[in-house]
């Protein structure tokens, strides 16, 4: 039977330029290969749901299980480059946080990964590019399998929200979700995407615990 939108599947999969050096991978061969500082976890998401790159969930819609080779252009991956996305930063930025920019180093700014092309004096020009924006895309891809569980899904989508496990259970289309007392609010902001993806009613109660941080949400 062919994959449908919001089915949710289980993929093996490595990414690299066309032509040039792997940058993705769940693989750990692969990653080991390439020198990629990167842990082999397995990949879960629903077709459709924006858990993963739109150019690959759109190719997958009516597909099978099995392997592809999936080519990319820029418009169906990572986009075109943008001059806009080029920043000069003043050094202090840098010193604040007791980092040393030097040409070619990857930092993150809150979320925002940005490669430093030059320093000069107080100037730090960085791109916040997409590092393989602008270029054509390569997938191998091994769908291993459909994911039916319905606990298996709900856990896969609460990790790619939030980059943290929840305690959940799942009662009839309900899904309640257990939570300190300094998510419970924010977490409810995301009924609507757990009805989408899910098909479930979310309810969240509280749970006792240490307070911790909002975590990081993905953009979908």
């Amino acid at each position: 039977m062919s994959l449908q939108k919001k089915d949710f599947v289980e993929i093996e999969f490595t990414a690299k330029v066309k032509d040039g050096n792997v940058f993705d991978s769940n693989i750990k061969e692969d990653l080991k290969n390439a020198k990629l500082n990167l842990e082999p976890k397995p990949v879960i998401f629903s077709i459709g749901g924006g858990m993963f790159l739109k150019g690959v969930e759109d190719f997958l819609e009516g597909k099978e299980i099995g392997k592809y080779n999936i080519e990319l252009s820029p418009e169906k991956a990572f986009g075109h480059r943008d001059s806009r996305l080029i920043q000069i930063m003043p050094m202090r930025v840098f010193r604040e946080q007791r980092l040393n920019p030097v040409p070619g180093i990857m930092f993150n700014f809150d979320g925002r990964i940005a490669k430093i092309l030059s320093v000069s004096g107080g100037r730090i020009i960085a791109d916040f590019n997409n590092p393989v924006a602008g270029k054509t895309v390569v997938y191998d891809l091994n769908v291993i399998r459909k994911v039916d569980d319905i606990n298996e899904k709900a856990k896969a989508f609460i990790e790619f929200l939030f980059r943290r496990k929840f305690d959940f259970e799942i009662q009839d289309k309900k899904i309640i979700l257990k939570a300190e007392k300094n998510f419970v609010q924010f977490l409810e902001l995301f009924k609507d995407k757990f009805r989408e993806i899910l098909d479930l009613d979310l309810k969240v109660v509280e749970e006792e615990g240490k307070k911790k941080e909002l975590p990081e949400t993905q953009n979908s």
